[in-house]
């Protein structure tokens, strides 16, 4: 009888990575659904705390993001440690747990300072993200690394058109109803997991202790001076996540002021991103790193990034704006490039300390990024300016993701030419397929036990 039917704390075998690699994108959909129900709601339920001043509800909200992203840049690090020490497995469950107790919070409480906490305690055990990525590394051989982070942006896709939908739809019925329905899969999340879920760090991998010096988050940033190229890799992906910044802290403001779109415009062109994300990352992943290799595929990824954004800021009607969104789209390859090239330079035992030190700059990012291009906007919607320095907001994204990609550039220059060279991929069905046939033959950890016996 095979001890990983039965033991789902042990690592998996090599012909389980792929349920594996399926078991951690249904944890990460699953996360992403229950985040995204909230996201047409939680504005309005601040603004419903503060007597309805929308300017007050806007300072509040920011409020939020900014102290959601500091305590994941102080304690992801510390999980990301913990994850190289005991597993990802825990960590990933105190994940769970953590976000259904913030909903649960949020659909039971009636004053801005619970709220408040509430979100506190989100950001501090939000480590799924990261774990998730090193639990990828952990399961998958570095060949197809790449592509199995396109299978995690196939997540985000999902759940970013499904979502906030079915939020908006939820929230006309009662404020509070996406807060339930987020907290019932957050706890369906967690059991999933707990009963499912496979350790995928074996003993022998992990971290012989926990060290604190590495654990805090300027501790794990010096992780990575011991790998010099790694940390500009870093750089390069913090700066992305600054410039993705541009899209939740202003979108929907801009839209309105600059093409006059409404609720259901906005949530039309979520949805289409949210589809060429997953066909991006589901399916165009595999066959340009396959191709090109993850270093052509990184700085393709950027380019089309950088030209993408400036046609944003100088979309004249929300027409242009659709035209240039397939271009911005393809953006989505540099991610799962650079992941894939930063899990190749580090040792397999301090993956998670790794993606706690990205998720650390990351929300570094998130919170620069977060009174960048709010004020930016507030200044030009002041003026009333309506013409080409209107979309300002995007052509200081672009010129941040510019920076990126000349950066890119140098750093992969000087990396080993068996990483950034193309890899020669075996034929076979999209991961997009794998995902679907690979999820229609999950079994319970019981049934595969009475089967194997």
């Amino acid at each position: 009888m095979d001890n990983a039917a039965t033991n789902p704390t042990a690592a998996p075998p090599p012909n389980g990575r792929r349920a594996a690699l399926v078991f951690i994108f249904i944890t990460l959909l699953i996360d992403i659904l229950s985040f995204g129900l909230i996201i047409p709601v939680l504005p309005h339920l601040i603004k419903n705390f503060v007597g309805g001043d929308t300017s007050l509800a806007a300072w509040w909200y920011m409020a939020f993001a900014v102290v959601f992203m500091a305590m994941q840049f102080l304690f992801t690090p510390i999980q990301g440690a913990l994850a190289d020490r005991f597993g990802r497995r825990p960590i990933i469950l105190a994940s769970n747990l953590g976000l259904g107790l913030d909903f649960l919070m949020m659909a039971l409480v009636n004053t801005l300072p619970l709220l408040f906490i509430g979100r506190v305690i989100s950001g501090i055990t939000s480590a799924s993200f990261s774990a998730s990525n090193a639990y990828v590394a952990d399961v998958t051989p570095p060949e197809k690394r790449a592509q199995a982070y396109g299978v995690l942006g196939i997540a985000f896709g999902i759940g970013f058109v499904i979502a906030p939908v079915i939020g908006g739809f939820l929230g006309e019925i009662h404020p509070r109803l996406p807060f339930w329905a987020a907290v019932v899969m957050s706890l369906t999340n967690f059991c999933y997991g707990f009963f499912v879920l496979p350790e995928s760090l074996t003993p022998d991998k992990r971290s012989a202790h926990f060290d604190w010096a590495h654990a805090n988050p300027f501790g794990a940033l010096k992780l990575l001076s011991r790998y010099p190229q790694v940390l500009g890799l870093v750089c390069v992906v913090a700066l992305i996540a600054l410039v993705h910044m541009v899209y939740p802290t202003t979108f929907v403001l801009y839209a309105d002021y600059r093409f006059g779109w409404g609720p259901l415009m906005v949530g039309v062109t979520l949805a289409l991103v949210g589809v060429l994300q997953a066909v991006v990352q589901g399916v165009l992943v595999k066959r340009i790193v396959g191709k090109f290799g993850e270093r052509r595929t990184l700085l393709f990824g950027l380019a089309c990034g950088t030209l993408g954004l400036v046609l944003y800021a100088l979309a004249p009607s929300g027409y242009w704006f659709w035209a240039a969104m397939p271009i911005a789209a393809l953006w989505g390859t540099a991610q799962p490039a650079a992941q894939a090239m930063m899990s190749h330079l580090v040792d397999p035992r301090e993956q998670g300390r790794l993606q706690g030190a990205v998720a650390s700059t990351s929300s570094i990012s998130g919170i620069v990024g977060a009174f960048l291009f709010p004020s930016t906007l507030a200044l030009v919607s002041g003026s009333h300016d309506h013409g080409v320095w209107a979309g300002a907001t995007f052509f200081i994204a672009a010129f941040v993701l510019g920076i990126s990609l000349l950066l890119a550039w140098y750093i992969s220059a000087h990396l080993p030419a068996s990483i950034t060279a193309a890899t020669v991929m075996t034929p076979g069905p999209d991961i997009t397929e794998e995902v679907a046939a690979v999820t229609s033959e999950l079994r319970s950890p019981v049934q595969e036990s009475e089967a194997r016996s």
